[in-house]
C-alpha cells in the first residue's frame, strides 16, 4: 500500500476506533478509557509515535500475555509524602488515574509528594500525566525506564532504556510549560514509524550489530542499539532514571524489563516515578509574586525568537480540534483489522 495515503478522522472518530479495538481485544472498561484518552491525546498533539499507532502495540502486548487487560490497580498510603500504586501488571494510565487524587492531596498538604507506580506496563508519553498535575496548579516531574534498547555513551551493548523525563510548570494564563523527551536520541516509536514507512533515520540515532553508525532502522532494531542524546550527558541522565525509577521504588531496570519480555516484543514492564510540588506551600503569601517573575522569564523567550518546548504541540492541538487528524491509510487498515 502507498504509505503516503492518509485517512482523515475527527477526534471523536479516533477515540471510537481505538476504544472499539481495545474493547474487542479484551481490555476492561477502565483500561479502554484511559488508554484511549492517552493515545488520542498523542495523535491530537501531533505526536504520531505516541498516537493511534500505539493501539497495535497495546493489543499485541495483551495477546502475547505480557499485560493484564483487566488489572485493577491497588493504592497504598506508603508514607506522609509518598503514595504507591500497584498496577498489578496492567498498563500504567489506569494506575496513574487511581493514584492521582492521593498524590494531589499529599502535595497540597506537605508541599512535596511522590507517587511510585509499580508493576506497570508502559508505552505512552508522560506529558498527558504532567498536564493533569499542572492543571491542579502543581509543578511536576515524571520519569521511567523502558526496555534496554539504548547503548550508554562509548558502549555498543544496549543497557539503558529510552528513559523519558518530563517536567511541567503551571502558568497563570494559558497552557502550561511542559517538556517531555526521551534520553535516547529519538523515541523508540519514531524508529518503528520510520521502519514501517521505509524511511532512513537521521545520523547519530543508532548503531548496527557491529557497533557502526547506521541510518537503517531495521539494523538498529535487529541486533543494533539506539544512542543517547548528547552522548555522555544523555547517558548520565538515563542512568539516573534507571536508578530513581527502578531500584529506588523497588522496580525493574530496563535490562530486567527486556529479560522479562523474553522476546515477545511487548511494551516494557517496570515502574514510574512522579513528583509533585505545590508552589503555594513553598512560598505561602509570596506565591503570586514569584509566579509573576516566572511568567516574565518565560515571556522573554518569545522576544528572543526562541520557541518554548510544548508550543508546537499546542499548535497541533488547536489544528486537530478544528480539523481532526490524518493517519496513514495502512495504519487505518490495521486498526480496522483489529475488529475482525
Amino acid at each position: 500500500m502507498d504509505t503516503t495515503q492518509t485517512v482523515s478522522l475527527s477526534l471523536e472518530e479516533s477515540a471510537g476506533l481505538v476504544s472499539s479495538s481495545l474493547r474487542h481485544a479484551g481490555f476492561s472498561e477502565g483500561h479502554v478509557r484511559t488508554l484511549t484518552d492517552t493515545m488520542v491525546a498523542g495523535e491530537r498533539d501531533g505526536c504520531a509515535a505516541h498516537g493511534l499507532y500505539r493501539t497495535l502495540v497495546c493489543v499485541h502486548s495483551l495477546r502475547s500475555g505480557k499485560v493484564v487487560g483487566d488489572a485493577e490497580p491497588v493504592v497504598h498510603d506508603q508514607a506522609p509524602g509518598i503514595v504507591r500504586v500497584d498496577a498489578r501488571g496492567g498498563f500504567s494510565p489506569l494506575a496513574f488515574d487511581a493514584g492521582l487524587p492521593h498524590l494531589l492531596d499529599k502535595a497540597r498538604t506537605g508541599g512535596l509528594a511522590a507517587m511510585a507506580i509499580n508493576r506497570c506496563v508502559h508505552f505512552s508519553a508522560l506529558w498527558p500525566e504532567i498536564e493533569r498535575l499542572t492543571d491542579a496548579g502543581l509543578v511536576a516531574l515524571a520519569c521511567n525506564p523502558s526496555h534496554a534498547w539504548v547503548a550508554p555513551a562509548g558502549g555498543r551493548v544496549p543497557l539503558l532504556g529510552t528513559n523519558p523525563f518530563a517536567f511541567g510548570w503551571p502558568r497563570t494564563d494559558g497552557q502550561p510549560y511542559v517538556f517531555d523527551f526521551a534520553t535516547s536520541a529519538v523515541a523508540r516509536g519514531e524508529i518503528e514509524l520510520r521502519r514501517r514507512a521505509g524511511q532512513p533515520l537521521p545520523e547519530g540515532v543508532g548503531i548496527d550489530a557491529d557497533g557502526q553508525p547506521t541510518t537503517d532502522p531495521q539494523a538498529v532494531v535487529e541486533g543494533g542499539a539506539m544512542l543517547t542524546f548528547g552522548e555522555h550527558k544523555g547517558s548520565a541522565l538515563s542512568t539516573m532514571i534507571e536508578l530513581i525509577a527502578g531500584p529506588l521504588i523497588g522496580d525493574l531496570t530496563s535490562l530486567e524489563s527486556l529479560q522479562h519480555d523474553a522476546g515477545a516484543g511487548a511494551s516494557p514492564y517496570h515502574g514510574e516515578l512522579v513528583l509533585a510540588l505545590d508552589p503555594r506551600r513553598f512560598l505561602g503569601a509570596d506565591a503570586a509574586a514569584h509566579q509573576a517573575r516566572a511568567e516574565a522569564f518565560l515571556a522573554a523567550f518569545a522576544g528572543s525568537g526562541a520557541r518554548l518546548p510544548s508550543q508546537r504541540r499546542y499548535q497541533a492541538r488547536q489544528r486537530s480540534l478544528a480539523e481532526g487528524v490524518h493517519i496513514p491509510a495502512n495504519l487505518h487498515a490495521e486498526l480496522l483489522a483489529l475488529l475482525d
